[in-house]
């Protein structure tokens, strides 16, 4: 599913973000990126999201290897991947239903296919009470949930949540962990990076850990700090 062989980065300043990172995360898996900040999950994820190039090593996708493909192909590329921000990213002059809906018009759907997922897929959030309503009606949870629709409404087959709890109060922060597990229940493999120990230390998953740049564990069932 994803794959990073012998992966390293060092930026055009001679800072070097991730040095020989060795990663396989299979079909279906739940798995917790952590670490303290500037430890290379944010360079990570934008590896992935072909926002940055990889200096040495490969990365492949979908069994692809997606190193170095020209400009044309990245969109298309990242359709393979539904991605969760932690400051939302709504379009604030569209309402619930067409900041889900605009997802699936940039790559073309039909209207029709567009007037069957979307509801489906906010029922899947429970917000199908909220898809008239605008980003600033919501709460900070409700935005979180509209973002999540969006990023699986194309039915991507990995879902990527960078701190997608870091701006909610512990409760929502549940609520929003529920709805990912519940996607990945569904079959969606889930890489999130988190700095939230309490929700790593209780759900028990693969926990990726990094440090300046370097994997110092990877463990099935681990916890967010090393002792754990």
């Amino acid at each position: 599913m994803i794959r990073f062989v012998n992966v390293s980065k060092e930026y055009k300043n001679g800072v070097i973000a991730l040095y020989d990172i060795n990663i396989e995360i299979n079909k279906g898996e739940f798995v917790f990126l952590v670490g303290s900040s500037g430890a290379g999950k944010s360079t990570l994820i934008k590896l992935l999201l072909k926002e940055e190039g990889i200096t040495r090593g490969k990365l492949y996708l979908n069994g692809t290897d997606i190193t170095r493909v020209p400009n044309r192909r990245i969109p298309f590329i990242r359709r393979q991947l539904g991605v969760v921000f932690q400051d939302f990213r709504l379009l604030p002059n569209k309402t619930v239903y067409e900041n889900v809906a605009f997802a699936m018009e940039i790559i073309g759907a039909s209207p029709r296919a567009i007037r069957r997922r979307v509801p489906t897929v906010l029922s899947m959030v429970d917000l199908s009470r909220k898809a008239s309503s605008y980003p600033d009606q919501l709460s900070g949870g409700e935005q979180q949930r509209v973002s999540i629709a969006r990023s699986i409404v194309n039915n991507p087959p990995v879902l990527i949540a960078d701190e997608p709890t870091g701006n909610l109060d512990p409760d929502t922060a549940n609520d929003i962990m529920k709805a990912l597990v519940d996607i990945n229940n569904r079959g969606t493999t889930v890489l999130m990076a988190t700095h939230a120990k309490e929700i790593v230390n209780s759900m028990r998953k693969r926990v990726i850990a990094l440090e300046n740049g370097r994997i110092i564990r990877d463990e099935e069932k681990g916890g967010y700090d090393i002792e754990s």
